[in-house]
């Protein structure tokens, strides 16, 4: 995997298994391809739909051997602040207003000029082989259907064009890391460009990977195939090359300053993804940034953060309305999505439940993860009185006096 150059080619390089009951057992990276066992994750025969998110999960924690699932539920150090990010949604009540005359929610919004049938996008997750033998070509293809928008990743099985072959309709940003020489750099910009983007998420909480523990117990070698679709062996940047950059952090750090210089190459918006404070997100803005994208990477990189949700008032405060604020980490409900709306984001972005969703059903099970989210969206503005996701204000919201019940 990731060394394909068209889309047609992948549905005939990976023959999927009839049964849902595949004993895999512990699975290091370095032993997964297109052919092995692991790969061909089953797809979830015999289930019609599912009918909430946590039976969903549940398929995905059922199929994915032991390394792929810890590799997608763990964090960083002992954990905290993954599990702060849960928490902190706990520490939000509803406040409902009732007989406010409305009808049907409205849920369609837009992101940097991208029209969204919900305020969602799907996070750029990479070595997305791992999940299913079509990553994130069938999240691409999913979202172009229910009117979502993808982050691909940079360190994804297939590469930029790619995906972009696959779900030629669908709206789709790039991401990319602000790492290595300047000129790799642009012409990954021009590259993005000419795949037809409409805009580029730069990721700039990684200048090396987070310690994962559970990653490491595991001896879950890191070797990047699932993770080269754009960087194949026969290209002018090596994947060993960019990887030991981004991973063991053999490459000069950069700056605001630099980054913004790079951006100034490009007409296409960005994204700064990875902030957590309003100093960064005035300093993005200083560069050039068009969005702002509060996250702590899912508590993958620095444990011991606060909880994103926590800092999210902060960023929309500084940042002001002057451009569009986006969220994620601990996302796990349609509720959780209306509360980060509610404290101030435009939209919210979504990794492990897209992960688990495609880990489920493939595409379809992508499909029903926003289908289920759009279900409970709809439910929870019904029920607050709200007319749609443009009316929620914090006065929806209260403290939650027992957050540990």
């Amino acid at each position: 995997m990731g060394r394909f150059t068209h889309f047609d080619e992948i549905a005939g390089a990976v023959e999927l298994p009839t049964s849902r009951n595949l004993d895999i057992g512990k699975v290091k990276v370095g032993m997964i391809n297109s052919t092995s066992t692991a790969a061909r994750l089953p797809l979830g025969e015999g289930l019609d739909s599912f009918v909430t998110l946590t039976e969903i999960i549940g398929v995905a924690r059922g199929v994915l051997p032991t390394g792929i699932l810890d590799f997608l539920e763990g964090g960083a150090g002992e954990e905290r602040t993954l599990r702060d990010n849960r928490t902190a949604f706990r520490n939000w009540n509803f406040v409902p207003r009732v007989m406010t005359g409305y009808g049907k929610p409205e849920l369609a919004t837009s992101f940097l000029g991208i029209p969204l049938a919900i305020p969602v996008l799907t996070a750029p997750f990479g070595a997305d082989g791992l999940f299913h033998p079509r990553g994130q070509c069938a999240v691409a293809r999913a979202n172009a259907a229910e009117g979502v928008a993808s982050i691909v990743p940079e360190a994804g099985t297939y590469s930029f064009e790619v995906v972009a072959e696959a779900a030629p309709d669908a709206a789709r940003i790039a991401q990319l890391h602000p790492m290595g020489s300047a000129e790799h750099f642009v012409e990954m910009l021009h590259r993005i460009e000419s795949a037809g983007y409409q805009a580029i998420c730069v990721t700039v909480d990684f200048p090396i990977a987070g310690r994962r523990e559970r990653d490491l117990m595991n001896r879950f070698d890191r070797n990047f195939a699932e993770a080269s679709g754009n960087y194949p062996d026969d290209g002018s940047v090596s994947s060993e090359t960019i990887f030991k950059q981004l991973f063991y952090h053999s490459g000069a750090g950069w700056s605001w300053g630099q980054l913004g210089e790079l951006m100034d190459k490009t007409p296409l918006p960005w994204i700064a993804k990875g902030v957590l404070t309003g100093a960064d997100a005035c300093a993005a803005l200083e560069v050039g940034a068009d969005a702002v994208l509060v996250s702590n990477h899912g508590g993958r990189q620095l444990d011991g953060v606060p909880a994103a949700l926590n800092q999210l008032p902060e960023v929309v405060s500084a940042v002001a309305g002057r451009v569009p604020v986006a969220f994620d980490s601990g996302i796990r409900r349609g509720s959780d999505i209306v509360i980060a709306l509610a404290l101030g984001a435009d939209v919210v972005v979504l990794g492990r439940l897209v992960a688990y969703g495609l880990a489920a059903d493939g595409e379809a099970g992508v499909r029903q993860v926003h289908q289920l989210l759009r279900a409970e969206m709809l439910t929870t503005l019904t029920l607050l009185g709200a007319g749609g996701v443009a009316d929620l204000q914090p006065s929806v919201l209260s403290i939650n006096a027992c957050p540990w019940r």
